[in-house]
């Protein structure tokens, strides 16, 4: 299974309700092969533009992107499971099989057309609350989709100790083979935001975390800094032609646009707004007032 694929069996099975088309695709994902995983991986933190915005299907594929995160997890030797809840918990907790230590995960998928993300959309603080009785917690984001200088989500990293790990270097860590065995204890790469604040200056949010935690991962598993970029370099590239997808599509759609009747046009606007929708809404509000 590759990308195309999986993103068809998330289309279809939207259709059911969240419960049942969360554990089919579940069921899916940890069928594949490590090989496939790691295709899906380069993919898998980009919501198609197509999907709509708030709509069952997007709703579907980011639990889906907790699916792959929790599958790349048990590929490195975790027991892993996905938690079906939706509400104030983390999606995935993982457990290590030979030494003394669990971590909670979540994951994080962005369209390429979202411009002004904020510290809310990451979810820092909140992993700090949701590890619980873990002694970890980690979210996969993609790693270019991360603020580039100054932020607030780093500050909260660190002083929450959470985190801040990327689909990128889960591949890398996929693609070198990299295991928790019981002659190896990967708790070091999960504890990369205590480890970096410890020789953090006082003004945290200016911290260069992300190019830190590459040179200390790149040690952790044993390969130079130029083949970690190498490998960054190569999924630079896949981002690219998936951009260039992204926007044949929006292309396609300015031109049917184009080409629409004023009242088609029309009919689609309102569509879009919600109006109806919306109206009814506040209809169903005064209804139950009145009784």
């Amino acid at each position: 299974m590759d990308f195309k694929i999986l993103r068809k069996e998330i289309t279809e099975k939207s259709k059911y309700d969240f419960v049942t088309a969360s554990t089919q695709l579940e069921e899916l994902v940890f069928n594949c092969t490590k090989d496939e995983i790691l295709s899906i991986i380069t993919e898998i933190g980009i919501i198609p533009e197509d999907i709509g915005h708030d709509s069952s299907e997007e709703k579907l594929y980011t639990k889906v992107s907790d699916i792959i995160f929790a599958k790349a997890l048990k590929e490195m030797g975790y027991e892993v499971q996905v938690l079906r809840e939706r509400a104030d918990c983390a999606d995935i907790i993982a457990q290590s099989h030979f030494h003394s230590y669990s971590l909670i995960g979540d994951a994080k998928a962005f369209r390429l057309s979202r411009t002004a993300k904020n510290a809310k959309d990451f979810k820092v603080n909140s992993m700090v609350h949701w590890r619980g009785d873990c002694d970890y917690s980690v979210l996969a984001c993609p790693y270019f989709q991360y603020p580039k200088n100054t932020s607030q989500i780093y500050k909260d990293a660190l002083d929450g100790n959470v985190s801040l790990f990327s689909w990128e270097i889960l591949y890398i860590l996929l693609k070198e083979n990299v295991k928790e065995t019981q002659e190896l204890c990967l708790k070091e790469i999960w504890n990369q935001s205590a480890f970096i604040a410890k020789s953090t200056a006082v003004d945290k949010s200016k911290t260069n975390f992300l190019a830190t935690q590459n040179k200390n991962i790149a040690k952790i598993i044993g390969i130079t800094n130029d083949k970690f970029e190498e490998y960054f370099t190569s999924i630079k590239r896949l981002l690219v032609s998936r951009g260039s997808e992204e926007i044949h599509y929006y292309e396609n759609e300015r031109e049917r646009v184009e080409k629409l009747s004023r009242k088609e046009a029309i009919q689609e606007l309102l569509i879009s707004m919600k109006l109806n929708s919306k109206i009814e809404t506040i209809k169903q509000f005064i209804d139950q007032l009145q009784k």
